[in-house]
């Protein structure tokens, strides 16, 4: 069944329940940015298959809204359909809000399945659909009506993450978290985010491919934990060891129920990370708090056990991606490599690593034009041979129980033309220049974001995509509340913080030619401290050269070149203990100063 009948299909569903505009958004019940195979709702719908955007459907339009990252994307996959593509953020094209806003008419109705849509965004349509006269249809899921053989919920088994990984056990993160809600008055603490109950309960899964995700909801109070999942995925010993700190289990669906039924209490909640349906379920007799999960800050700031773990797992693929390099810049050229088997090898290597447990999320391997669509997935129809002239790009992860990893890198293939090495050399500046930061205590991502855009800007020349997110032990990839980004977010962000992890990716993108990006995780660290301030400094996590064969020294001042050499000598001096005489000799000289 192709778009234009699957949009025809949910029209006469709209019709039959007098909904005038239909969203449907990508996320979950738990507002997940990745999400499993059943929640595929606007892929399915539209046949986009980017990880972001909502498609908006009415009785005469059909549209989809996506960032930056996914536009050349889009474009090639909506075409010759008649879904309109917005580009968001650029001139002239309105936000999600605003185009709902005005395709809304007066006493209309809008609708979407409240449980994938965030408690925020479903009481903005509440008062613009108020506003109108109308009202709002979230009760059913009109998808689920058109989707026939919609794959089935995950069943997957989940299982603990050891307090020699977590560096905290259950009971003393139930204790930090309850000090929260002391600090506001709640006796009880809604959480949805299926990142935030894995690191309150040192759990993990299976149920979102590549992300080790247990789908569940959960209720805290100061005496007990209501976890609400499919009990099937826990073992015995497993329930057992979370019975002792307190965690009762109930059915996955239950939590509509039971939130119901609290009385006179006074409930924490997120109003950014819970879902509508949910929130409308909660009793007027109820007191809300709203603020920010505290479990968000907490898993942001690693401890000192998980800090010691993310070097490991850092140094591990960094060897894995050395050894990549040498026998891509080897064999290209000599046989046949494509996208999906330059992917299997750099897999392949990560297997031959201790507690290497999965890709951290769907890799990118973008060979020639294929690099410009910034978050490009290979398929067999796609599958570009790799060959001399070109570039290759990789931004691919792994996850060990030492954590997750997020690194990209870009290979000349051969000799390459001068513009792109011109290029290249621009986006290794961009990220030295954020990277070697010096800052006060109190700084945020967009405070900071102008170092790495700044040698951009100065040549008229930009990306479409932040310039770093946080990064989750062996959690979401994408982790939040920190970022580099120039543009401020709603609410603000937060300071950055001794033992923070994010990442520094900055990109060019040239359509039908190439694309390159350079990613490095750093670490947040203390430097000194006098009557100025607390000073902070970023410490690379990520040791991984950037390929000297697609460097313009002459484009790099002094200072850009010590940034770099130091960079090198870094990478030299920390991963060569584990690499053979040969590597270690080939590792040489792409780590030579310039």
């Amino acid at each position: 069944m192709m778009a234009a009948e699957r949009i025809e299909k949910l029209r006469v569903e709209m019709r039959r329940e007098g909904i005038d505009c239909y969203v449907v958004p990508s996320a979950d019940f738990h507002q997940s940015e990745y999400v499993g195979d059943y929640f595929h709702a606007r892929e399915y719908l539209t046949g986009f298959t980017g990880s972001a955007g909502t498609a908006v459907i009415t009785a005469e339009k059909a549209v989809l809204f996506t960032d930056g990252r996914y536009f050349i994307q889009a474009e090639k996959e909506l075409k010759g359909t008649s879904i309109q593509l917005m580009k968001m953020g650029e001139p002239g094209v309105p936000t999600l809000k605003e185009y709902v806003r005005k395709m809304l008419p007066d006493q209309g109705v809008l609708g979407f399945d409240g449980r994938v849509i965030s408690m925020e965004d479903g009481c903005e349509y509440e008062k613009m659909v108020t506003a109108k006269g109308g009202a709002i249809r979230y009760e059913s899921d009109l998808i689920d009506r058109i989707w026939t053989n919609r794959p089935s919920l995950s069943k997957e088994p989940a299982f603990e993450l050891d307090v020699c990984y977590a560096g905290e056990s259950v009971e003393e993160k139930l204790a930090r978290v309850r000090k929260e809600m002391e600090k506001v008055g709640a006796d009880w603490h809604v959480l949805t985010t299926l990142g935030d109950i894995g690191w309150l309960l040192n759990l993990r899964g299976n149920d979102i491919a590549f992300f080790p995700m247990v789908l569940a909801y959960a209720l805290i109070s100061m005496r007990e934990v209501r976890l609400y999942i499919d009990s099937d995925k826990l073992g015995e010993d497993l329930k057992e060891r979370l019975a002792r700190a307190g965690v009762r289990f109930f059915a996955y669906e239950e939590i509509y129920r039971e939130i119901g039924q609290l009385t006179n209490a006074t409930l924490l909640l997120d109003r950014a990370r819970m879902n509508y349906a949910l929130y409308r379920e909660i009793p007027d007799s109820v007191a809300v708090v709203e603020a920010a999960n505290p479990e968000v800050m907490f898993k942001c700031r690693k401890n000192p056990v998980e800090i010691a773990n993310i070097r490991k797992a850092q140094m591990k693929d960094s060897v894995c991606h050395i050894r990549f390099m040498k026998w891509l810049k080897e064999h290209v050229g000599t046989e046949r490599i494509t996208e999906i088997s330059a992917s299997e090898k750099l897999d392949e290597f990560r297997r031959e690593q201790e507690h290497f447990i999965r890709p951290s999320f769907d890799p990118i391997a973008a060979a020639g034009e294929h690099g410009a669509i910034v978050h490009y997935s290979a398929t067999e129809e796609t599958n570009k041979e790799l060959k001399p002239g070109m570039l290759f790009l990789t931004d691919t992860g792994a996850g060990f129980y030492e954590g997750s990893t997020d690194i990209t890198r870009t290979y000349a293939l051969g000799e390459i033309p001068q513009e792109m090495k011109e290029d290249f050399t621009l986006v290794a500046i961009s990220n030295l220049s954020l990277a070697n930061a010096k800052f006060l205590e109190g700084c945020t991502g967009v405070n900071l974001d102008i170092l790495s855009r700044k040698p951009f800007w100065d040549r008229g020349r930009d990306f479409k995509h932040g310039t770093g997110h946080g990064v989750g032990y062996l959690l979401n990839i994408h982790e939040g509340p920190i970022a580099f980004r120039w543009r401020g977010v709603p609410g603000g962000m937060p300071a950055f913080e001794e033992g923070m992890v994010i990442t520094d990716e900055p990109g060019i993108y040239i359509e039908g030619s190439h694309g390159i990006r350079l990613e490095n995780e750093l670490l947040v660290r203390k430097a000194e401290q006098n009557e100025y301030g607390q000073f902070l400094y970023f410490e690379p996590l990520t040791l991984v050269p950037m390929d000297l064969d697609a460097i313009v020294p002459e484009m790099m001042s002094e200072d850009e070149k010590r940034m770099l050499n130091a960079y090198h000598k870094k990478v030299y001096e920390e991963i060569s203990p584990y690499l053979s005489e040969e590597e270690r000799v080939w590792l040489l000289k792409y780590t030579r100063e310039i």
